[in-house]
């Protein structure tokens, strides 16, 4: 070979080399949207997954829009988890007994009905998934709470939860 072949290959190598160092590694994590599923009679006014925010749920309700975003591994792992913490309020159908909105009636009636709301925090774990999607967070009675971060929907088959949207309490609640 030349010595000008050889120079041109080693140059050719030399800059495919350095040229690995400019790649981004992937990402360990990612922000995944937010959604909530509430099965139970009472309201989720507020909760979050990991210190990010989701959206309120209605009784009974799911969706709510979805909130960005909570922090979680690109990859699935044995042992995954996740804090929630969230407000419930027991009663969510008070206020049609209230007097007219806007009036101080409303506001100490309002006041005496927030002191009702529960706070919770449970740490959950993760089902499964192949490729991280959205943070799916179902309430369910007795404060228990699953959590999906794939990319497959409720009331699909291969979802990891079949719960019925509306599901009772209990007249008593296991210990924890």
């Amino acid at each position: 070979m030349s010595r000008v072949l050889i120079r041109v290959l080693w140059l050719m190598l030399i800059s495919g080399l350095s040229l690995q160092g400019c790649t981004p590694p992937k990402p360990v994590r990612l922000g995944a949207p937010i959604e909530g599923y509430s099965h139970t009679s009472a309201a989720i006014h507020r909760f979050s997954v990991n210190g990010a925010g989701g959206p309120n749920l209605a009784p009974y309700g799911y969706g709510g829009g979805q909130n960005c975003c909570a922090s979680l591994p690109v990859k699935w792992h044995p042992g995954l988890t996740v804090v929630v913490e969230w407000e419930k309020d027991p009663d969510p159908y008070a206020s049609a007994n209230w007097p007219p909105l806007g009036t101080d009636g409303y506001r100490a009636a309002y006041k005496l009905h927030a002191a009702k709301y529960t706070r919770h925090r449970a740490v959950v774990p993760v089902a499964r998934y192949e490729r991280l999607g959205v943070v799916n967070v179902h309430f369910l009675p007795c404060n228990q709470v699953a959590v999906t971060a794939g990319l497959m929907m409720p009331r699909t088959p291969k979802y990891p939860y079949q719960f019925p949207q509306k599901m009772q309490e209990p007249a008593t609640c296991p210990q924890p």
